[in-house]
């Protein structure tokens, strides 16, 4: 019966081969329940984790395919092949790191529950696009389990974006024309998180609080639930076509992630020498072959396909990148994508602080801190997951001897020898993309402790501001972490303004400036530092110190000072009050009057869902209050005018907001950028805009009894 069935479908054009693939993707299908609650967002339901992973990634592709498929274009080094030759270093830059075959041999090798998992994940795409067959992939058409390990880590750039720039992997490798297009742009606006655990001592209710605050590109990640028999059950945000939480809790312990200033990349010098066509590299005392490989990278043209291809070498330190003082530069940094994976899926199902701490023993975690809190009321700080030991006499800060094999990593440090904070005196602790010596007040790590290379950033106004909001408190509450979350000081400004405001007063009272500059003078030297969608000083005070960054931000950063203390102690007074001038004339020239709230140039729109976002002063957007992190806010709302608009829009901050009580039951509140489907005919779309814009956060529907009443949906995959 099933030959005659095959044969009647081979007519038809499909093969027995996929007629018992659909039937096991419905069998799969039918142990998944997913609940959409009435903000949209997927509760899913499996009798095993891989049940769980299978319902989740299909909930992700119904609600963004297209942003699954990118993220995956871009791990795999395949964005040139829809989006033309101006990716093609990007695609270079990924492959000479993201190998298929390699990972394919690591995924072979992987234990049986992460192969069974990495399996649901590779199903659960491709029954979605075997239902939908009016989505059209732009590549990538059918997914395959190893995929997963090419995209395990979660955060937004990971290191292999954040080290290697684009011109110089370009000026090379290049043979031919300049690609220009191929070439990054500097993003002034931080790409960080506010990671915030308050212990039980400091609260009303004598239980742990967490905050997430991830700041990345608006809509990121997709919020959802994840629940199996097999003991998962976690809820949070999901970097779009990963099986995991990223930043998230579970019903006993909840972990947030913040982009850490740990040093775990390292660049070599090279000495080359070439011997009859082959190039060699020095090495001790004797010459090593240096390795070329050629890589192929096909893009689209306007007459179809074409193809680059490019001899790229490397050493045992790692791939050749770029070209320094007549030696070359190679790259070494973390390649662990099997314990990644592993690492990042196990923290999820993780029960108390001695089984998370075990899954941080992967060291596979190599560009973040972790802010953790859990039912048991445990606190702790954890600094960046992945930290090679080096020779303590070498500046790692610059690139190294390669050929002094001094300069080898010898191993990794324990999670025992890292900075790191379990249940301070200070009954709180956090990290705001800042150094840890300021984590828990004066429990905070010490920084003489520990090698220099474990940490590069420094101190920032957003830190300082943390600590004022959590020092010597013992009151709070949910809604009290909520208030401190959305705190509108910006402590930034406190010592610019008093020294603009300085260099206005020291002027001769004939000056022209004096009478011109006045009114909008009186308004900075009552202003208060805080921000509000009313708020005229707020639009006064941002447009100047946004001209002063334009102007010192690379001064500043060479004298190796925080821009804020730079205009006060090296910027000219006639240039801050030149800029000021400026900023006024500017907001009078874009608005019409320079007196213009805040709220009506700094907004909120979702009009597409396209990845590059597009706005119209024309249409319909938001007032938002906050405004970038780079003033210290902690609420960050990164924004600025695009081509044909005055108005500033957000396109990064804030993203995935939640606070989460911990308890013999769990207690959440969260909101989402926008909404959660990319679909703009979908009501999720932008259902949660207005609640974002005023950080009105929403109750989570963690327990299924929740959900009663709030079911706007309840189905399997496929129906």
């Amino acid at each position: 019966m099933k030959l005659r069935f095959c044969l009647l479908l081979f007519a038809a054009g499909l093969c027995c081969a996929a007629v018992e693939e659909a039937e096991r993707y419905a069998r799969r299908a039918a142990a998944v329940t997913i609940l959409r609650d009435d903000w949209g967002i997927a509760h899913v339901y499996g009798k095993t984790d891989a049940d769980a992973v299978f319902g989740m990634i299909y909930a992700q592709a119904e609600d963004d395919f297209n942003r699954m498929e990118t993220n995956y274009l871009n791990a795999l080094g395949r964005l040139a092949e829809t989006e033309g030759e101006g990716k093609i270093y990007q695609d270079l830059r990924m492959k000479l790191f993201i190998r298929p075959a390699e990972l394919k041999k690591q995924y072979a090798a992987s234990p049986v529950w992460l192969k069974t998992l990495m399996d649901a994940f590779a199903d659960g795409l491709n029954y979605y696009l075997l239902k939908h067959p009016e989505v059209h992939p732009r590549v990538i058409r059918r997914f395959e389990p190893w995929m997963a390990l090419s995209f395990s880590e979660g955060s937004i750039g990971g290191d292999i974006e954040r080290v290697i720039k684009l011109e110089q992997l370009q000026a090379f490798y290049e043979k031919g024309p300049k690609l220009q297009a191929a070439f990054e742009p500097i993003d002034p606006e931080p790409r960080g998180s506010n990671g915030i655990a308050i212990a039980p001592a400091n609260t009303v209710d004598g239980k742990a609080l967490l905050l997430i605050n991830p700041h990345t590109s608006f809509f990121f990640r997709s919020e959802l639930q994840m629940v199996s028999s097999e003991g998962l059950n976690a809820y949070g945000a999901a970097t779009w076509g990963q099986f995991f939480l990223y930043q998230g809790f579970n019903e006993r312990n909840g972990w947030m992630h913040t982009s850490s200033g740990v040093d775990a990349v390292d660049e070599y010098l090279e000495t080359i020498e070439k011997k009859n066509g082959k190039y060699f590299y020095q090495y001790g005392k004797t010459l090593r072959p240096v390795v070329a490989t050629e890589i192929t990278i096909p893009y689209r043209s306007g007459q179809g396909m074409a193809e680059r291809k490019f001899t790229v070498y490397r050493t045992h330190h790692g791939p050749v990148i770029r070209e320094a003082g007549g030696k070359w530069v190679t790259i070494r940094l973390m390649q662990e994508p099997v314990k990644a994976l592993m690492q990042s899926y196990l923290r999820t199902k993780t029960r108390d602080y001695a089984g998370f701490r075990k899954t941080m023993e992967l060291q596979a975690n190599s560009s973040n801190n972790t802010i953790y809190a859990d039912a048991d009321g445990t606190i702790a700080y954890f600094h960046g997951n992945y930290i090679p030991k080096r020779d303590r006499r070498f500046d790692w800060t610059k690139p190294v001897d390669g050929s002094d094999p001094a300069t080898e990593w010898q191993g990794l440090h324990a999670v025992a020898e890292t900075p790191q904070l379990l249940n301070p005196a200070s009954g709180w602790l956090y990290n705001a993309n800042n150094w840890p010596w300021s984590a828990a007040g004066t429990s905070s790590p010490k920084r003489e402790m520990f090698p220099a290379y474990v940490e590069s950033g420094t101190e920032s106004a957003r830190g300082l501001h943390a600590i004022r909001l959590l020092a010597n408190r013992k009151d709070f509450t949910l809604q009290g972490l909520m208030d401190a979350a959305y705190d509108s000081y910006m402590p930034w400004f406190e010592k610019p303004i008093p020294a603009l405001v300085q260099a206005w007063e020291s002027l001769p009272a004939a000056d022209p400036a004096k009478a011109k500059l006045s009114e909008p003078m009186g308004i900075l030297r009552g202003w208060d530092f805080r921000w509000d969608a009313a708020s005229i000083p707020t639009s006064v005070g941002v447009f100047w110190a946004d001209e002063m960054t334009k102007r010192f931000r690379g001064a500043a950063r060479e004298a190796g000072v925080p821009l804020e203390e730079y205009l006060v102690k090296a910027a000219p007074a006639p240039v801050l009050l030149e800029g000021f001038a400026m900023a006024i004339q500017r907001l009078t020239t874009d608005f019409g009057t320079w007196k213009k709230p805040w709220g009506e140039i700094n907004r909120f729109q979702r009009l597409t869902g396209d990845i590059e976002a597009h706005f119209d002063d024309a249409a319909a957007s938001l007032p938002v209050g906050f405004p970038s992190a780079v003033w210290g806010s902690l609420a960050s709302f990164g924004a600025r005018p695009y081509p044909g608009t005055k108005k500033w829009y957000g396109t990064s901050g804030n993203s995935f907001v939640a606070v989460v009580e911990f308890g013999p039951r769990v207690r959440a509140f969260a909101v989402s950028a926008g909404g959660e489907s990319g679909s703009p005919g979908s009501p999720h779309f932008k259902d949660q805009a207005k609640r974002y814009s005023i950080g009105a956060l929403r109750e989570v529907y963690f327990y299924r009894e929740q959900l009663a009443g709030h079911t706007e949906r309840k189905y399997q995959p496929g129906d």
